[in-house]
């Protein structure tokens, strides 16, 4: 039994929100951030890369960084301006890529949900990426960063978006400068019951994006929770703020990977060891077909893997995944790769960048080998997810992104 719930959006005003919405904090680096923001004092990566603003010595985890996120935030409230609805609404945020759509709900959602995992995990999260969010929420006394959960989607709720967005016109309707579409409504109040009743029926929701996310906000709200002697369990920091998108509509891509050198193998002594656990032939196309096709690109050119009698049926569900069979059969016992996580010795590509940025690494000389996959399905999330299981690192790579600064929880 999931809880949701509608809440006061802190929001740009309607003139400057395409300047004001930003690309999510953590897909760019600082060098990026900067350059993103450049001549445009209302972009919202002054408040969730704030170092950016400071300067290049200064660590982007230092206090004066979370110090400068809020004041830039105060300052943004201010001069955009952000505004606060005045009643709790329910938001409608859909996302156009191409011909791809997507059409999910902005709400908050229970941190016991999460803690309890009511609402489901299938990625495991670093301490010092959790530490950097949680102290900017503490800091800001703001939620800038959205998470993104999926379900299986129900009839009733989809019924009530098609109608909202038939009879309402939208809040926000801007293309971003890469393209992608994004469109707010908001929620008529007297919608909100028919919401809360319909997902309170749902068993699980899914983290598929933003589990740094979520964990930062279940952490920020255990330090607010100590902050305050007369807590009751309804305040703002009890919540977090996501959208809610039918699993039906989700479209992952792959998340390929880049390996810098070959482990002090030749490359003919490389390929006669992958050769062990893989059918290993040329081929034209970068592109994998199906599950259990990977490509490999080294030396300008393309190979296809198909797994061979030798890799073995996992007993898990996570295990018997591209990307597992790839690290267990080729990245660890050949390249010596043990934990993606913490090697920097490999590199995660995401898929919209396309397979000519792996041949792009590969041909300049910064890497040495790199792999195509096959993306991850929504069904192996939540089998995943439902199983206790967790992905390999760097398993699915969500597009469209949400952006930061269009819909702010203030905690």
């Amino acid at each position: 039994m999931a809880v949701i719930r509608p809440f006061n959006a802190v929001r740009p005003e309607k003139s400057v929100v395409s300047k004001v919405a930003s690309v999510p904090y953590d897909v760019v680096n600082r060098e990026e951030a900067k350059k993103e923001a450049e001549g445009n004092t209302l972009n919202f990566l002054r408040v969730t890369r704030s170092e950016i603003e400071l300067p290049d010595e200064v660590n982007p985890y230092s206090p004066e960084v979370y110090q400068k996120a809020k004041e830039n935030y105060l300052r943004l409230k201010k001069e955009a301006p952000l505004l606060q609805d005045e009643t709790p609404r329910f938001y409608l945020y859909r996302q156009i890529m191409g011909e791809h759509s997507q059409i999910g709900i902005t709400a908050t959602f229970s941190v016991k949900d999460y803690d309890n995992d009511v609402i489901m995990k299938h990625e495991k999260t670093r301490k010092a990426k959790e530490d950097d969010r949680t102290n900017h929420i503490v800091t800001t006394r703001a939620q800038t960063g959205v998470v993104f959960l999926t379900y299986k989607g129900v009839d009733e709720v989809n019924k009530v978006v098609n109608e909202v967005i038939s009879q309402n016109e939208p809040e926000y309707d801007f293309t971003a400068p890469d393209g992608i579409r994004h469109t707010v409504w908001i929620m008529p109040e007297e919608l909100n019951d028919v919401i809360i009743y319909e997902i309170e029926n749902v068993e699980h929701l899914y983290i598929a994006d933003g589990h740094h996310r979520a964990a930062s906000a279940s952490r920020a709200q255990k330090v607010m929770m100590k902050e305050n002697p007369n807590h009751t369990g309804d305040e703002e920091y009890n919540y977090f703020i996501a959208v809610l998108f039918p699993a039906e509509q989700l479209k992952i891509l792959p998340y390929n990977r880049v390996v810098f050198d070959l482990f002090g193998n030749l490359e003919e002594e490389f390929l006669k060891k992958v050769s062990e656990n893989f059918v290993v032939s040329d081929t034209d196309s970068p592109t994998p077909h199906s599950v259990r096709n990977i490509k490999m690109y080294l030396s300008g050119k393309w190979y296809s893997l198909t797994p061979n009698e030798n890799v073995k049926k996992a007993d898990t569900v996570g295990g018997n995944l591209d990307v597992s069979i790839l690290q267990e059969y080729l990245l660890h016992p050949i390249l010596g790769i043990g934990d993606p996580r913490t090697d920097n010795r490999i590199d995660f590509i995401g898929g919209i960048r396309g397979t000519e940025e792996l041949e792009k690494l590969v041909d300049s000389g910064k890497a040495k080998v790199a792999f195509s996959m096959f993306p991850v399905s929504v069904d192996d999330l939540i089998n995943i997810s439902n199983a206790g299981e967790t992905m390999p690192p760097k398993s699915t790579w969500f597009e469209p992104k949400l952006r930061d600064g269009l819909l702010i929880h203030e905690i």
